[in-house]
């Protein structure tokens, strides 16, 4: 069954806005767009007088081959917050629909269900069970309103896991809700990515950016993965420029051969250290509790997480605090990063002078 089926019929129906670089067609002299034909002034000359490609083909290409897919299913956008937003309102219909996530979780379904008018249903995580996934539990959640369930895994901000469990996931949300995978963390866990399944699912979504483990977080690149119909519904509502050409730019520079054996290298010298500093915070007095992580960031629990969280900014290190949200009394999350960096958490939280 084709997601298309639950999603919001009159953007089905919706004939995209026909953009100049939509056509296809090119030609030396460019005159169908009302651009400048002025470029910037020497080292400012960048060729950023004239509009982008919608989905640049080779950026679309190189991303389908780092993630083990077809270009046709590859969206682009400026981050994976953009397609939360297109999956959102592409299925939510305001005052009827609802989404369904996990909580803790990334923050940003919520607020993209509530700006769409789509209620926003939170199924809650024990943290004394490691955040551990209910599905029976949180199907119960699901009814013939629901057209999205967002799953982060590696979740934000615990570190969780769930991959194990998307199979049969997607299996008991078939023809009724997308099942949208949120692979920001991926590269860090030791699992494969869930887009192996899209070819078993329909209804199986997933979002992946070169935010985390390519460094490329000011750029804000972000890929969302689907069947066919759903990467043509996404692609028809979204503004007809998604990528600046220098973003696009430094994502092709990023995943060419040198810099993907960069990012590896990268990527296992910061999973080392996240063991190493899990091992070392769990040592200390001031901490109550570590969670495993398949994240570059750990959960976790202090004894008074206020005087934590002072003591490093004391030390010009800063780290968020989310003892605010419910279920996180007391914790903090920290970003893992290089080995000098690390060792200055440990210093600050001991009072040790390094």
């Amino acid at each position: 069954m084709s997601m298309l089926a639950r999603a919001r019929a009159e953007l089905v129906a919706l004939k995209p806005y026909a953009s100049a670089r939509r056509s296809g067609v090119d030609a030396r002299i460019r005159l169908d767009a009302n651009e400048s034909p002025w470029d910037g002034d020497g080292a400012q000359a960048q060729a950023i007088n004239r509009y982008p490609e919608p989905q640049p083909d080779l950026l679309r290409e190189r991303l389908a081959s780092l993630y083990a897919t077809t270009p046709q299913r590859v969206w682009i956008g400026r981050g994976s917050d953009e397609a939360i937003d297109l999956l959102l309102r592409a299925f939510c219909v305001a005052g009827r629909d609802n989404v369904v996530a996990l909580a803790p979780t990334f923050g940003m379904y919520r607020i993209g269900a509530t700006v769409q008018g789509a209620q926003f249903r939170a199924f809650p995580l024990d943290a004394q069970n490691d955040f551990a996934l209910d599905t029976d539990a949180l199907l119960a959640l699901v009814d013939d309103d629901t057209k999205l369930v967002f799953a982060c895994s590696p979740n934000n901000p615990t570190g969780t896991l769930y991959h194990a469990q998307l199979d049969a996931l997607a299996t008991a949300l078939a023809g009724r809700a997308l099942l949208a995978v949120d692979e920001a963390y991926i590269e860090f866990a030791d699992a494969p990515s869930a887009t192996a399944l899209i070819d078993h699912h329909a209804n199986l979504a997933v979002l992946r950016t070169l935010s985390k483990a390519h460094g490329l977080a000011g750029a804000r690149v972000g890929a969302l993965i689907a069947r066919e119909d759903v990467v043509d519904l996404v692609a028809r509502i979204a503004p007809p420029y998604p990528l600046p050409v220098p973003s696009t730019r430094a994502a092709l520079a990023a995943l060419d051969d040198d810099a993907l054996a960069r990012t590896r290298e990268r990527i296992a010298t910061l999973v080392r250290e996240r063991e190493r500093l899990r091992e070392s915070l769990i040592a200390l007095d001031c901490v109550d509790r570590v969670w495993p992580s398949s994240g570059n960031f750990l959960l976790v629990r202090f004894d008074d997480a206020r005087a934590a969280f002072s003591r490093l900014l004391d030390s010009g290190i800063l780290v968020r605090d989310f003892s605010a949200q419910p279920g996180l009394a007391h914790c903090l999350r920290i970003s893992i990063g290089l080995p000098e960096q690390n060792d200055a958490v440990i210093a600050a939280l001991t009072g040790s002078t390094r």
